[in-house]
Order: structure tokens, then sequence, then C-alpha cells
């Protein structure tokens, strides 16, 4: 997929660590676009970061959720920041839908990416985060395919939980990001019938230029483009993890055929969907 944005991921399956500084933050000021999947939570300090083209501000206690397709720079901090962290890399999530995996909170989290723990539960985070850490980097332990995809699974539950609980919420700021929450939602519930653009402009009650420039303004994303990370998404994980031929993924995705769905396909991910199957 064209991106203006640098395509960051992780060089291991998991990457967990509990002592991130501000050093190691360095690497994410410029901006860019994660292939992976990034949880961290502020143990100290706060600091500013951009996240999908939209300024926050991180405290003590807050829950950071950076899913794949996310732009993410890292601005300034005003004292000495430390957050744990854990992060699954892009071949980690291939057979992962997270669209259903997070059943409360994928819409939540498109549209606040960072939520405040009580210190309680900020701890629980931490020290989840601190034990995958010393497995994942033990010389003598190597994980199986099954730990893995328990650890990713515990991690998810446990993000999902805290957004469930998590009530203090305020509503967006502008007009122009509540646009663009509400056609997450719509894309989300819509998108194994519709991939046009002029759908969801319908949906929203507006025109497709003043929807098109706004989620391009918000989020630096042209609207096909979040359509089309919802459906790859999908189509990832049931190439992965299923054992439905291609012919039952296209019709599952509401594409006419295999031949149209194998097009769509490689031109966001560079290659056939057989060829990432066997991948």
């Amino acid at each position: 997929m064209p991106t203006e944005f640098p395509q960051v991921d992780l060089p291991n399956k998991i990457v967990a660590w509990p002592d991130v500084t501000e050093d190691i933050l360095n690497i994410y000021k410029q901006s860019c676009r994660l292939k992976a999947a990034i949880f961290c939570v502020c143990m100290e300090g706060d600091m500013k970061a951009s996240i999908n083209l939209i300024d926050h501000e991180i405290k003590q206690n807050d829950l950071i959720t950076l899913l794949p397709g996310t732009i993410i720079q890292f601005r300034e901090r005003t004292e000495k920041v430390k957050l744990s962290f854990i992060g699954f890399s892009a071949e980690c999530l291939e057979k992962i839908n997270l669209i259903k995996k997070f059943v409360y909170s994928f819409q939540k989290i498109s549209e606040y990416p960072i939520i405040s723990l009580d210190t309680v539960m900020s701890s629980f985070f931490n020290d989840y985060f601190s034990l995958i850490s010393r497995i994942t980097y033990n010389e003598d332990y190597e994980l199986t395919p099954e730990a893995i995809d328990s650890i990713v699974s515990s991690v998810i539950s446990g993000v999902d939980a805290a957004y469930k609980t998590h009530s203090a919420v305020v509503s967006p700021s502008t007009r122009k990001e509540e646009i663009c929450k509400d056609l997450v939602q719509l894309v989300t519930q819509y998108y194994t019938e519709e991939r046009k653009a002029q759908f969801y402009a319908d949906k929203l009650g507006v025109t497709l230029q003043h929807l098109s420039t706004t989620v391009k303004q918000v989020t630096g994303k042209n609207i096909l483009d979040i359509i089309s990370y919802v459906v790859i998404m999908d189509a990832k994980a049931k190439l992965k993890s299923t054992n439905m031929t291609i012919q039952e993924i296209a019709y599952s995705l509401n594409f006419p055929n295999a031949s149209f769905f194998g097009k769509y396909f490689k031109r966001y991910v560079g290659m056939t969907p057989l060829d990432f199957r066997m991948s």
C-alpha cells in the first residue's frame, strides 16, 4: 500500500520491555506507520505524542494502544519518562483478526488510543510485561507457537477489559474527529458488504468530497485506506488461520470471484493471496 510514512516493524514476534526510556523513544521522533501492534503503560513522567496525526498528552498510568497502521510520532517530554511495553510483529499477527479479537474495544481504540488506568491496573500490566520480557530474553527458553498465541490473547483480553471498564471518556473535541470516529464504526460494521466510499458518505449524511477532505485532515489517510485496512486484516487472518479456499474467502468478503479478490489483495499487500498463505 503506498504511504508517505516509513513503515516500522519489530525484529521479533514478541518484544517486551518494562523500562522504555526517552533514549529508546527517540526512534519514533519522526512520524512512522506501524506494521506491529504495540501496547504500553506510562509508569513515570509525561510526554506528548502524535497518534494518527492527532496530538495527545501521555501521563502516568495511561495505557497506550497502537494497532497496525497507526501513524505515531513521539514529541517533547516535560520530565523523565518510563514506559512499560509489549509489542507483536506483523508476522506474529498474521493469523489474528484484531477486529474480532477486540470484541468490545476496537472502535474505542480507534477513537481513543490513550486511556487512564488506576494504579492497581497499571501495575498489573507492568508486572505481566515484565514477566514476558524475562521469558523472551531467556536464551534457554524458546516460546512455542501455542505460547505466543496465548500471550497475544491474554494481552488483548486485558486491554479489552480495560476499555470495557473505562468510563471517563470525553467527547471528540471537533466535528471532524467525530465524523472520522463514525466512519470507522461504519466500516467495521459494513466492510464485508460495501467498499465504496460513496456508501459511507451517504450513511454519514455528508458529501463524498467533505468526507474525503475530513478524513485526510484528521488521519492522514484516505477513505479507501481505512476500508482496505479492515478488509485486508480479515483476509490475512482467514488465509493464515483457516482452511477456506481463496474462492470462499473472496465470497465471504463480498468479492464477485477469486480473481477480483486476488487483484485487490495484491494491490495492498504486494503479493497474491496464495503467495501470502504460503509465505
